[in-house]
């Protein structure tokens, strides 16, 4: 492993234990909501913070061992980083903060200055090494942003909400160009996110965090369709529901019952997409094995459907077209019942 990395933090109410191994050529999501840990441990590994426990090695190198007392400084740490507003220097040229690092190295200013073109070039920012960062767009900072941390060929890069701060056009491109010099790149990559597209999109591994703990870790695909905690479901746009298996039936810990297609016992995870909830007016004909009243307590606009949050006896999130909204006269207080399938249904051990 690249990274292998154990760190203990405590700072005021963050209570941080975390521990992070990252291969080769590897990129790994931390993954989590505000106050998680996340930026902290960016921090951590990045040399900007001391941890208060444990260790961080690189290539076999200790960069931090608490008990042992060693601290590697930031300029010391073959790491480059892609901060979320790019933090370009304002009076140095684009090509000049891309050969910034080469430079505090002490490389000749040929060499570094070739070594930046090249860099730009390879971003697409080919021409533009006389500019200031002013008069870049967002899109185009990020990318001279990422040159700056590759032109040093880290063992090591970290990336802080690194598109959080582009607008979602820009956003789509950006992340599309990211993906393919990540695949290029043979050290170790962490990305600190709280948007599961960017996870998903760029990271061979998810850790996701919640209250200085990792509470899921696995690929994107295993995350999104097993999630554990009811962050990761919210994230991924599922209903959680928590309960105990009996044959086919899941009677939920907070009350309720949920029928599924397969034979089930123990405790388990009864997992319900959006797109798998069908919503009426009154009670729906037939016999459905599910269904449900339900309050709808919060619609919200979701691309060409509007998602809609249900309270009741199952705790539901559906999503309907926007003509179907608008012709069943929906509104945040009406009364609704809701079916699902149950072979629409995922269940999984707890």
């Amino acid at each position: 492993m690249t990274l292998d990395a154990s760190v203990a933090v405590r700072r005021g109410s963050l209570d941080l234990q975390l521990d992070l191994t990252v291969a080769d050529g590897e990129v790994l999501a931390v993954l989590g909501p505000n106050g998680a840990g996340k930026s902290t441990v960016l921090r951590v590994l990045a040399g900007l913070l001391r941890p208060d426990g444990g260790s961080v090695a690189v290539d076999g190198e200790p960069w931090d061992d608490v008990p042992a007392g060693t601290h590697l400084p930031a300029h010391r740490r073959a790491l480059g980083v892609v901060f979320q507003d790019a933090l370009l220097f304002p009076h140095l040229s684009v090509g000049e903060n891309v050969a910034f690092g080469l430079r505090t190295r002490g490389m000749p200013r040929r060499t570094r200055h070739e070594a930046a073109a090249a860099w730009l070039e390879r971003v697409g920012l080919e021409g533009l090494a006389d500019v200031r960062p002013a008069q870049l767009s967002g899109g185009q900072a990020q990318r001279a942003a990422l040159a700056r941390a590759l032109v040093g060929d880290p063992a090591l890069l970290l990336l802080d909400e690194p598109l959080s701060a582009l607008d979602a056009r820009t956003r789509l491109v950006v992340r599309a160009e990211l993906r393919r010099h990540l695949a290029a790149f043979g050290g170790s990559t962490v990305l600190v996110t709280h948007d599961p597209v960017d996870a998903m999109a760029l990271a061979d591994r998810v850790v996701v965090v919640e209250h200085g703990r990792a509470v899921q870790t696995g690929t994107p695909a295993e995350v999104s369709r097993r999630p554990r905690t009811d962050y990761v479901a919210r994230l991924v746009g599922l209903s959680l529901l928590a309960g105990t298996g009996t044959g086919g039936v899941v009677r939920l810990d907070a009350g309720g019952e949920v029928a599924v297609a397969e034979d089930v016992h123990g405790p388990v995870f009864a997992a319900v997409r959006p797109e798998s909830v069908a919503l009426y007016l009154s009670r729906p004909d037939g016999s459905p094995r599910n269904v449900w009243p339900a309050t709808l307590v919060g619609a919200t606009p979701h691309g060409v459907t509007v998602r809609c949050e249900l309270a009741g006896e199952v705790p539901l999130v559906a999503d309907v077209t926007a003509t179907a909204f608008a012709e069943l006269g929906l509104a945040p207080g009406s009364q609704v019942w809701a079916t699902v399938k149950a072979s629409e249904v995922a269940v999984y051990a707890r």
